[in-house]
């Protein structure tokens, strides 16, 4: 058997990528990690160091200002800021969550109008899809959008929208013909500053607390028609071709979150003695750090694969395995970071417990990745679907 063909392997410029965000995280994001926690407020300080190192939005293209850094890219920004603090981490998911509308549908004209300031690092971008009572069901919206010449208006609620109030700009989904179901959906740029839009409290949560999760309320906000992303009736179907995509990003953020607890633990039981020696002479305590670097490597593994397949898919390649790997990324890679930190507080034992110590915040960081953007239940309702149809 011939030897010569390509093993998996990341290029030389990824590998530098991640060193170069590594140690941008170590330096900038990972001392301010527990303060962003505990005070609960955005961290514009390590938006501005993300700014200037060109990561708030590296998957822009250089037509629009950008990097034009790959999905595989994209993810490791997001792996590496993550490993140091989730919170920092959706900084660069959230714009892409948020932009990948526009890259997939939108006008050249909303492109060259909203992109380039994202990539920049000067504005950033939401996505609000669900809402009270269209969560996995984002169908049922109840959000109105109606024509009034060359304008819409707006009318409606989005729940549990990240980065809500510290960003500028937002892709909104909303009901521009009630009678078509899925198909009368159509997705809007909305802007900070229009009249009629307002933010709800921040919800005060579990984890990435220094991720604002507010909110969006729209009376009779009017909209120029010219903000419409593609064509009326489009919407669903790009807030799903979005997802398919952006879910890679979750994976990216939970395998970061695994990854920094374990590089905690694993450092931890090395220095910590019991019966006179270090606890990671144990083998019982070898075992769970065996277990969780394997399950941390599986979920990489996947959630490349899952990225090469979504660069692909962008640049207009028929990928018809994306939505099955990009749901199975982000379903194994949420559970094993939620597996994984759960076993580092029990690695540290009582200091794994209390906030002196990074795990405790990393575990309850780690749960909201089994949850937005699609439930790891919901995850596996696509898995299946895809493996049926």
């Amino acid at each position: 058997m011939s030897l010569d063909f390509p093993a998996f392997a990341l290029t030389e410029e990824h590998q530098e990528l991640r060193a170069a965000v590594r140690a941008l995280a170590d330096d900038k994001i990972a001392p301010r990690a527990a303060d962003v926690d505990e005070s609960g407020e955005f961290p514009w300080d390590v938006h501005d160091a993300l700014a200037k190192a060109e990561l708030t939005a590296a998957h822009i293209p250089e037509a629009y200002g950008g990097p034009g850094a790959d999905a595989i890219a994209t993810a490791i920004v997001i792996e590496e800021v993550a490993r140091a603090c989730a919170s920092s981490s959706l900084i660069p998911a959230v714009n892409k969550l948020g932009t990948v509308p526009l890259l997939l549908a939108g006008t050249e004209e909303l492109k060259q109008r909203y992109l380039p300031p994202v990539a920049r690092g000067e504005a950033m971008f939401c996505y609000a899809l669900s809402e009270p009572e269209a969560g996995s069901d984002a169908a049922n919206m109840k959000a109105r959008a109606v024509r009034d010449g060359e304008t819409f208006v707006l009318n409606g609620t989005k729940r549990w929208i990240s980065n809500a109030g510290v960003a500028a700009y937002y892709t909104v989904m909303a009901v521009t013909d009630a009678d078509a179901g899925a198909s009368g959906i159509s997705a809007f740029v909305v802007e900070k500053g229009d009249e009629g839009f307002s933010f709800g409290a921040p919800e005060r949560k579990l984890g990435i607390k220094g991720s604002p999760t507010r909110e969006l309320y729209f009376d009779d906000c009017v909209i120029p028609a010219d903000r419409l992303i593609a064509e009326e009736g489009a919407g669903f179907r790009i807030a799903l071709a979005t997802l398919d995509h952006t879910r890679i990003t979750i994976a990216a953020q939970a395998l970061g979150i695994a990854q920094g607890a374990l590089d905690y633990a694993t450092g931890y039981v090395k220095e910590r003695h019991q019966f006179g020696r270090p606890v990671a002479d144990l083998q019982g305590v070898q075992f769970m750090l065996a277990d969780a670097a394997m399950k941390v490597e599986a979920a990489r593994q996947l959630t490349y694969a899952a990225a090469a397949k979504s660069e692909r898919a962008m640049a207009g390649e028929n990928v018809s395995d994306l939505t099955f790997f990009s749901s199975a990324c982000k379903c194994f890679a949420s559970d094993v970071a939620m597996e994984v930190t759960t076993d580092t507080v029990q690695l540290l034992g009582g200091y794994g417990y209390v906030k002196d110590y990074p795990v405790e915040r990393m575990m309850r960081d780690a749960k909201i990745t089994q949850i937005y953007e699609g439930t790891n239940q919901i995850q596996r309702v696509v898995m299946a679907r895809e493996l049926l149809k």
